[in-house]
């Protein structure tokens, strides 16, 4: 029987996990069909086809499935073996694979990514951003971001500690000759950037002041789901937005933006950077959450 290199057996399991073969590519830092000829090859060699496939959706075979079972926990081992050498270096190096959302992966990036890629230099962090929760371990990342309160339960937390809030503002020129709102009924009376979620939904704007709590549904001329187009049409004099705070700081100094309704957007919840448990990680792996603890504790 042909030996089969590992990149077919990982290449099996990444399809597994994410259901397709163009997220396994991704994952796996190949092309679409590296991937393909990798399983391909495979199911030549076994004499048995492994997944059932249509140009929609991708399935395993009842025997792709007794396969699967029989070689995750092998390739488990070979990763935790591997995992506990890589411990073993004392320079950092490798891969780090980091999930977050894109709003976290912006407040992480300058104080904790750069800072950490200036300090080790044979690192290489593959940063995902995606506005849906995922299972980081099952999805094969190293480490997730996320507010505090959507933590898993089971995972390691370091609260990062950086105030987070919600800024609403404006430019100059579009609030030119209006009144600037007051309250946050105010804003029904002015065009505002509708923000679309990742699950299609649409965002309700949501404020805070000594205890009461409400959500607004805005108007506006358009919608978008990305910040860094909100703040183009914000700063295109289009209307008023609702962003993190971090994301229009620099705007909100600059004069190129103004904020209103400051008093009704508290403080949120501090994110977090999370982990599962190791007995054995790397050294890239460590210096990476000694920073992290670094950041949190104001250390940067």
């Amino acid at each position: 029987m042909a030996r089969h290199a590992l990149i077919e057996l990982e290449a099996v399991l990444a399809i597994v996990r994410h259901g397709s073969f163009r997220a396994a590519a991704l994952d796996l830092g190949l092309s679409t069909t590296a991937i393909s000829n990798a399983v391909g090859k495979l199911e030549r060699e076994l004499s048995v086809r492994l997944f059932n496939r249509t140009t929609r959706s991708v399935s395993l075979t009842y025997a792709g499935r007794i396969f699967v079972a029989q070689i995750k926990p092998a390739l488990e081992d070979i990763q935790k073996a591997m995992d506990t050498v890589r411990s073993q270096q004392e320079t950092p190096s490798g891969t780090l694979r980091i999930n977050a959302f894109a709003t976290a992966a912006r407040e992480i990036m300058a104080p904790l990514v750069l800072t950490y890629l200036q300090r080790f230099p044979q690192v290489h962090i593959d940063l995902v951003t995606e506005g849906r929760l995922v299972d980081v371990v099952a999805a094969g990342f190293d480490l997730g971001v996320r507010s505090a309160e959507l933590d898993p339960s089971d995972a390691i937390a370091i609260p990062l500690g950086q105030m987070r809030r919600m800024a609403v503002v404006a430019s100059p020129t579009f609030l030119a000759g209006s009144t600037v709102p007051q309250l946050p009924h105010d804003l029904l009376g002015y065009p505002c950037l509708r923000v679309r979620l990742p699950n299609g939904a649409l965002f309700r704007w949501r404020f805070e002041k000594d205890g009461e709590e409400l959500q607004l549904d805005v108007e506006g001329p358009i919608t978008l789901d990305e910040a860094s187009l909100a703040r183009i049409a914000v700063t295109n004099d289009v209307g008023i937005g609702y962003f993190m705070e971090g994301d229009v700081r620099d705007d909100i100094a600059a004069g190129r933006l103004v904020r209103m309704l400051e008093d009704w957007t508290p403080p949120l919840a501090p994110l977090c950077l999370y982990y599962s448990n190791r007995r054995n990680s790397s050294a890239a792996f460590q210096a990476f959450i000694a920073l992290a603890r670094d950041v949190a504790a104001g250390c940067l």
